[in-house]
């Protein structure tokens, strides 16, 4: 599956980084989103409905999986 193909993906593993797909931004669980008012261990998927990449206001739905294959 291409990266592509992630966006908008809500099923990931709950710990799995998300990155905007506009501005790049990541989406850590284990670090959380203090501006966005997501507490450290948020899953992307329990973010609050109108939480918004604290970067570039890009929606949920413009984030996809981060491919952590090093």
């Amino acid at each position: 599956m291409s990266g592509f193909e992630n966006f908008g993906r809500l099923d990931a593993d709950p710990l799995a980084r998300m990155e905007c797909g506009v501005c790049w931004t990541v989406y850590d669980p284990a670090e959380g989103d203090a501006l966005g008012r997501a507490e450290a261990g948020t899953p992307f998927a329990a973010l609050p409905q109108d939480w918004r990449c604290p970067v570039c206001d890009a929606a949920p739905h413009q984030f996809m999986k981060v491919d952590d294959a090093r």
